[in-house]
């Protein structure tokens, strides 16, 4: 029997070219007086240019997000605007839309920021927060559609962890692809394979059910479509980063869902410490997952991914379905996301697989397992 699927969306999900010009429209079925959370490049952008004129009689104020919010900047953030918005609205990318998300309810409850954080908190969420609106200029984290804003904290309290309610799930979500034109290969590379270890995370979850297969499959489709053209300069690559940005909000229902895996427990503890890009994080330890999983004897993972396999390339049909996934997105890349300067201590990698989880694998990776991905992934030195 297949567990019970529990889906939250947002309340209106808004996709296409030119979405964006609808924001000053939903505003006005919003309570007023909006914070607005944003991406440096994107106030440094076209787009800002051609919408900040329409929202100037909304905005109280501009608050810019230049990395992953830290509890301490979350509670400077509390401490000016609490009382002085109603709104928020977050455009950017999978930080800035977390920052926007975390401000909007912790806005409305009495504590720090601290005390709520899932690892190190004490107190849960109650689900207040004020109207929210979330806008992503990248596909890959989904966070337009999921239930947690991340909150890393590298220098107190080294751990990245999340505030987590339904209710934090955004009322509107837009989707304009606009947004990603001109953004470098290597980040649409890094966004991207994040967006892909979601859904695939989420597919081989051990909480799957048929409904989030489905969705996570489909999400998938878009994402071997779109991934070949990704940084193409012309119509076909708008078509594929808008069918990315799709598979990004897949990606986050279904993880919202289903959870994550052992690439996701092992990045957010790497994550509390290093400065790295999330999704090139997460590509990094996939090639090596992809590896254990032709290794792997568990016969539900192994059937999944045969089905997954023949739903995304029904032509090429191979007796090893993750090595064949894991050189097609290798020779389709836009950008070698695999690539890396950086290295790992042999204590760091001791501690990190120690410290992390298998999450909803399917299958229960021990330490020396999750060791192995880490040394596989990056050099170590030390």
């Amino acid at each position: 029997m297949s567990s019970i699927t529990a889906l939250c969306s947002n309340q209106q999900t808004l996709s296409g070219a030119g979405s964006l010009q609808e924001l000053p429209a939903i505003l006005a079925h919003t309570p007023g007086d909006a914070l607005l959370f944003a991406s440096p490049s994107f106030l440094k952008g076209p787009h800002w240019s051609d919408l900040s004129t329409s929202l100037d009689s909304h905005l109280v104020g501009i608050v810019e997000v230049t990395e992953e919010a830290s509890p301490q900047q979350l509670d400077a953030w509390v401490a000016t605007w609490r009382g002085r918005c109603r709104t928020v609205i977050a455009i950017g990318g999978g930080s800035t839309l977390d920052a926007g998300k975390a401000f909007s309810t912790l806005a409305c409850h009495p504590l720090p920021t601290q005390r709520y954080l899932e690892k190190v908190g004490d107190t849960p969420l109650n689900g207040d927060r004020l109207a929210l609106i979330a806008i992503p200029t990248t596909a890959g984290t989904g966070s337009e559609v999921t239930q947690n804003a991340v909150v890393t904290d590298t220098q107190v309290l080294k751990t990245k962890a999340s505030l987590r309610h339904p209710h934090l799930v955004p009322d509107y979500a837009i989707l304009d692809a606009r947004l990603m034109k001109g953004t470098p290969a290597h980040i649409l590379a890094q966004c991207g394979i994040d967006a892909f270890t979601h859904l695939f995370e989420a597919y081989l979850s051990r909480s799957a059910s048929p409904l989030i297969h489905a969705l996570s499959t489909t999400g998938l489709a878009l994402f071997v479509e779109a991934w070949p053209n990704l940084a193409l300069d012309d119509e076909v690559g708008e078509v594929a980063r808008e069918k990315m940005l799709n598979a990004s909000w897949l990606g986050g229902l279904c993880l919202a869902s289903a959870g994550l895996g052992v690439i996701h427990g092992i990045a957010g503890e790497i994550g509390a410490y290093k400065t790295w890009h999330h999704g090139k994080v997460c590509g990094q330890l996939l090639l090596p997952f992809f590896d254990l999983l032709a290794d792997s004897d568990n016969d539900p993972q192994q059937q999944l991914l045969h089905s997954l396999n023949h739903r995304l390339f029904p032509l090429a049909q191979q007796q090893f379905p993750a090595q064949h996934l894991k050189l097609w997105i290798m020779d389709n890349a836009c950008s070698p996301f695999w690539q890396s300067e950086f290295t790992l201590s042999a204590d760091e990698v001791t501690a990190l697989a120690q410290r992390s989880t298998n999450k909803n694998s399917l299958v229960d990776y021990s330490a020396t397992q999750r060791a192995t991905l880490i040394t596989q992934a990056w050099q170590t030195a030390g």
